[in-house]
């Protein structure tokens, strides 16, 4: 079941510290079997000034929560691409029409 879980998809913790909460899914990370959960396990981690970050301070993460902990409550809306397709059979009745026409 976990394997169908994606981005948007609103879940429910079944185990752990937050077990019990809904919340929407920000991110999957496959490759380690993690979800970022929207407002849960968030922490801040402290950058030390450098050439890239000038100013330091404290920037905001995520920490994943295994995959096998959460439970699908309500799965994300598919939405369709805008691209339209071809109508194939107004184009097999043109084609019949052609054939006949002689």
């Amino acid at each position: 079941m976990a394997q169908n879980l994606k981005a948007n998809d609103k879940v429910r913790i079944i185990a752990g510290n937050h077990k019990g909460t809904e919340a929407k899914i920000v991110k999957i990370d496959r490759k380690n079997g993690k979800a970022m959960i929207e407002g849960v396990g968030v922490i801040e981690r402290h950058m030390r000034k450098s050439y890239t970050n000038p100013t330091g301070g404290k920037k905001t993460i995520h920490v994943g929560i295994d995959l096998s902990n959460l439970k699908l409550v309500e799965a994300a809306k598919f939405v369709k691409s805008s691209v339209k397709k071809l109508d194939k059979s107004a184009s097999k009745k043109d084609a019949k029409v052609k054939k006949g026409a002689k």
